[in-house]
């Protein structure tokens, strides 16, 4: 299924840029990659903050009159502008990259207006636990994923919860992994030091949420053996906390034992930097309010800086980080376990190395052409609608 050569191709996302995160990147990348085979394509994203100055993209933006939440107020304001473009739909294929445009995708279905052309629909694994575990959601979820053409996953985990709550679908499910951003450069910070007595920085890079651990790292750094304590600085990049949760994590800091630096938000230019300065990267993602780590692509960029990984094995981040292959990976429920997989990096930096070498190529390996082109195939390919 690919769009015939006159057809645009409709990206619509509550989340884009400037807003930052792992599902903004996944839907400007795709939408870059689908523009570079051939489609026409046009994204429908949130209104810029004001003051704010359009980037270039390779592609047509347009921007809607709503603020990019997942409020119900901008889900309406999302199915209002799809609304009012029906009569195009015949001329253009829907993608939606994320869950945020689903529930208005659901209000159209309701009132029988959903766009008559193809949909294409990627799933990340949240979305699909939200969408399957309530009841009434869930019968308009399976109404709405039968509609589609086609479905993707960013990771046999989320492929998996698809099998689990919405089984019967395989035949039209494509896996669709992150990749590393189209702009990614590694970055030329500081040496990184190798030697077995050298400063050891641990740097986890990720907004400041329950759901991505740092708590949980620095308690597990905390139990360290004093002469590894001694050598360690952990490193936090990222902002927007939630639930009470930088408090917290300040609180533990201060009574860590090692030193605790918070970096904020780094811009993406910035972040090269800190990657060459580390030599562990660590982000213990945990199950919070039905989400969970779909992929992670801050591990192949990681990965691709080098950087041996350590990471709890839930969700699709074993498909992000291979165990003993790329970095080490723990179960969630095992303090004492991710303590250990702290202390062996620590002190064998021969294993860091090997580590972040087999990182860097697993990182490369990733494509985002070659998901649009297993997603979206070529303009005017055979099978087309």
């Amino acid at each position: 299924m690919s769009p015939a050569a006159d057809r645009r191709l409709i990206v619509a996302t509550h989340e884009f840029h400037p807003h930052r995160g792992g599902i903004a990147v996944y839907a400007a990348e795709m939408a870059a990659a689908a523009a570079g085979l051939g489609h026409k394509v046009e994204v429908w994203a949130p209104a810029l903050p004001a003051g704010t100055v359009e980037r270039a993209w390779p592609f047509k933006v347009r921007r809607l009159a709503m603020g990019g939440s997942h409020s119900l107020r901008d889900q309406w304001r999302m199915a209002r502008a799809l609304l009012r473009e029906r009569k195009a739909w015949d001329h253009a294929l829907l993608y939606v990259p994320e869950p945020g445009p689903i529930l208005a995708l659901q209000v159209l279905q309701l009132i029988g207006r959903l766009p008559p052309g193809p949909l294409v629909i990627t799933l990340h694994g949240s979305d699909v636990l939200k969408l399957g575990m309530r009841p009434l959601v869930s019968w308009s979820a399976r109404r709405l994923l039968t509609r589609a053409d086609r479905l993707s996953v960013v990771s046999r985990h989320t492929q998996a919860l698809l099998e689990e709550f919405f089984p019967g679908f395989g035949s039209k499910v494509v896996l669709t992994p992150g990749a590393l951003r189209s702009d990614f450069r590694p970055g030329a910070g500081a040496a990184r030091p190798a030697g077995a007595d050298d400063k050891v920085i641990i740097l986890t890079v990720a907004r400041l949420h329950p759901r991505k651990g740092q708590l949980r790292l620095i308690e597990a750094l905390r139990a360290l053996e004093p002469r590894q304590k001694g050598r360690i600085e952990y490193w936090l990049a990222g902002g927007h906390s939630k639930e009470g949760y930088e408090p917290a994590l300040q609180a533990a800091a201060r009574d860590a034992g090692f030193p605790v630096k918070f970096l904020g938000e780094v811009d993406d230019a910035e972040l090269g930097g800190l990657y060459a300065q580390a030599n562990i990267f660590a982000m213990t993602s945990v199950p919070h309010k039905l989400s969970v780590e779909g992929f992670g692509l801050v591990y192949l960029e990681a990965g691709a800086h080098g950087l041996p990984v350590v990471a709890h094995a839930i969700g699709g981040v074993p498909d992000a980080v291979r165990h003993d292959e790329t970095g080490l990976l723990v179960p969630p429920d095992d303090p004492a376990a991710l303590t250990a997989a702290l202390a062996r990096l620590i002190d064998d930096p021969a294993l860091r190395r090997r580590l972040g070498a087999a990182g860097r190529e697993l990182a490369r390996r990733h494509s985002w052409a070659d998901n649009a082109l297993a997603l979206f195939g070529r303009p005017g390919d055979a099978g087309s609608r």
